[in-house]
């Protein structure tokens, strides 16, 4: 019987020829990514409590972006330990320069293969890159930094493939909400998602980063797709190593705990209703919904290519009266490129605040958070209660399209209409 990819990069990382799931192996880590916010103050203290150092400083990634700029005392206080610790721990450090799950892979950290754990829920972005990565916590996070090991319970495969071409101004955003649906925020049972089919492939890095982070929304462990040429290209021009991934694949009788299959040809642009990303269905099914903001911003929802997506919606109009268009892009090196463009121009003309390059009101941090009974609609990940803001705010999640759209209109609307083939 063959593996799945769970398997072979588990196996590799544990010393072992073949895993099997059920089994609780202890795994060698490759590399370990922590932000401020997890990181360095929660790690820390336990580092010293246990008279140790780090497994291997130069195995270690740490990212600022949860309290980037400091606009608050703590936030600022945060910072400077954070830049400390960096300082004098000796690791790789990138600070201020974008949200975790979009550095970590655009600065060449990840390569197919590799085992990756993150301080953070949304680190099985890596998986889009055919690397094994999770998040765990900051207590579990230290073991693994004190040791270079941690054990982990090899998952089964739930097989997602998504056969067919997406139509136009239809996205990965809108694929991942459809999957929410189906399978529910616990649908993923802790297991590894692997995302296959004609439609994946055909996505761009970026795109398939989005598939993979979201894994997380369907409480999946992994987020895996399978490395292709698309990906050694990606890598190559980051100046990363895609290194040797043939045989990366999960095999065709491979066992798999299940099996779903959707149709992309079909798709229409999706819009979760608060407060849940299961919570889908089309935009034209969600009925009048009036916002009072519309935000792009996230790892999920805030990348080059998403910033490109709303800039299609927003080039030569404006953002509706009485809607406010916040954009922070995921990370600088895609503001930079989104500048050099005009994409971020054409934001702006229609009316864009550009924040941060940070998690922002993502994760609820931030002078920009969602106030009393206000209506967002969002590109980003989570639509919890309280998550983005005071706990009367409501959040429709949808793609960037769908949002730019949005933002036109003053209510929650279908992008496919305002897209440039579209126009008289």
């Amino acid at each position: 019987m063959g593996t799945t990819l769970a398997q072979k990069i588990i196996a590799r990382a544990a010393g072992r020829k073949s895993v099997t799931p059920g089994e609780i192996v202890t795994a060698t880590v490759d590399l370990a990514m922590i932000h401020d916010s997890g990181g360095p103050r929660r790690v820390e203290p336990v580092l010293q409590e246990l008279g140790v150092g780090l497994f291997d400083a130069q195995k270690v990634v740490l990212i600022s972006d949860h309290f980037v700029p400091g606009e608050t005392d703590e936030g600022a206080r945060i910072l400077e330990l954070t830049r400390q610790w960096a300082k004098r721990r000796g690791v790789p450090f990138h600070d201020g320069e974008g949200i975790c799950h979009v550095v970590l892979p655009e600065r060449g950290h990840l390569k197919p293969g590799m085992f990756v754990v993150g301080g953070d829920s949304h680190s099985p972005t890596g998986g889009a890159f055919g690397a094994y990565m999770f998040g765990v916590g900051a207590t579990e996070m230290a073991g693994v930094l004190a040791t270079g090991e941690i054990w982990i319970k090899v998952p089964e495969t739930i097989m997602i493939e998504w056969e067919g071409q997406l139509p136009r101004g239809v996205t990965a955003k809108d694929m991942m909400l459809k999957s929410c649906t189906r399978l529910g925020m616990d649908g993923g049972q802790y297991q590894a998602v692997e995302y296959a089919g004609s439609a994946v492939r055909a996505l761009s890095m970026q795109e398939r980063m989005t598939l993979s982070n979201m894994a997380a929304e369907l409480g999946a462990q992994a987020g895996l797709i399978a490395p292709d040429e698309t990906t050694a290209e990606w890598l190559r021009d980051v100046g990363g190593d895609p290194g040797d991934y043939a045989g990366l694949c999960t095999d065709p009788d491979a066992a798999l705990l299940e099996r779903h299959a959707f149709d992309a040809s079909s798709l229409e642009p999706q819009a979760a209703a608060p407060h849940s990303p299961a919570n889908s269905a089309s935009v034209g099914e969600a009925g009048e919904v009036r916002i009072d903001v519309a935000y792009v911003g996230a790892c999920t929802g805030a990348k080059y290519v998403d910033l490109k997506a709303a800039a299609e919606i927003l080039k030569g109009r404006k953002a509706a009266p009485g809607v406010e268009l916040l954009v922070a892009p995921a990370s600088k090196r895609d503001q930079d490129r989104a500048a050099a463009e005009g994409i971020l121009g054409a934001l702006e003309e229609a009316g864009a605040k550009i924040l941060p390059n940070a998690c922002g009101i993502c994760a609820g941090y931030g002078t920009h958070r969602l106030g009393e009974d206000v209506t967002c609609v969002s590109s980003t990940a989570r639509n919890f209660k309280g998550r983005m803001g005071a706990a009367s705010s409501k959040v429709w999640l949808a793609s960037p399209y769908t949002v730019a759209a949005s933002a036109v209109t003053g209510r929650l609307a279908d992008p496919r209409d305002m897209l440039p083939e579209a126009v008289s």
